[in-house]
This record gives C-alpha cells, sequence and structure tokens, in this order.
C-alpha cells in the first residue's frame, strides 16, 4: 500500500466509521449485549466515543444526541421497537466478559 497522508486516513476511516454504523441500523435483530460479549463494545459504546470525540474538539454533545447518531432515531424508539430482555445465559456471559474499565 502507498503511503496515506493524515487527511485522506481521515476520511477513510470515517467513511469506514459511516458504513459500521449503517451496517448497525441494518441489523437491529443484533443485542447489545451479543455485541459486547463477542467484541466488546455495542452501539452505545460508539455513541459514548463520538461524544468523547466531540468534547475533545471543545463540541458540546449530549449522550442523547450521541445515541440517536449511531441508532439513527432516539434511543428510546430503538429500544421499545427492538431490544429484547436479555436471557439468562447472555447476563452470565456479560458478567464473565465485562470489561474492565
Amino acid at each position: 500500500m502507498s503511503p496515506i497522508d493524515d487527511t485522506t486516513r481521515t476520511e477513510l476511516e470515517a467513511a469506514a466509521f459511516r458504513r459500521l454504523v449503517e451496517h448497525l441500523r441494518s441489523r437491529p435483530d443484533v443485542q447489545n449485549i451479543d455485541l459486547m460479549n463477542l467484541a466488546g463494545f455495542c452501539r452505545n459504546c460508539l455513541a459514548n466515543w463520538f461524544k468523547d470525540a466531540a468534547e475533545a474538539q471543545g463540541l458540546a454533545v449530549s449522550k442523547d444526541e450521541s445515541r440517536e447518531l449511531i441508532y439513527g432515531m432516539p434511543y428510546a424508539d430503538w429500544q421499545a421497537q427492538n431490544q429484547r430482555e436479555a436471557s439468562a445465559e447472555q447476563r452470565a456471559a456479560f458478567e464473565v466478559n465485562r470489561p474492565k474499565h
């Protein structure tokens, strides 16, 4: 691969992030607890990371605003439409895999 300048790298990273967000929006059947158990992050983590990055740039972004950006709708609406109660197995796996931060 040829060298990539910082601007191009940032543009590519942003495009990959947008594609990840669109993919997650298209898969509401994949529950956040499943993402956490398999990958150690979920949609809420992405929203938190976005909020942190905005704040690092001096931009005020609320938790609700960052979640809406990731979910494509208000979080409460997404929960009502898509979130299921976690099974005992999912909760047990989460306790084992819970991030340590």
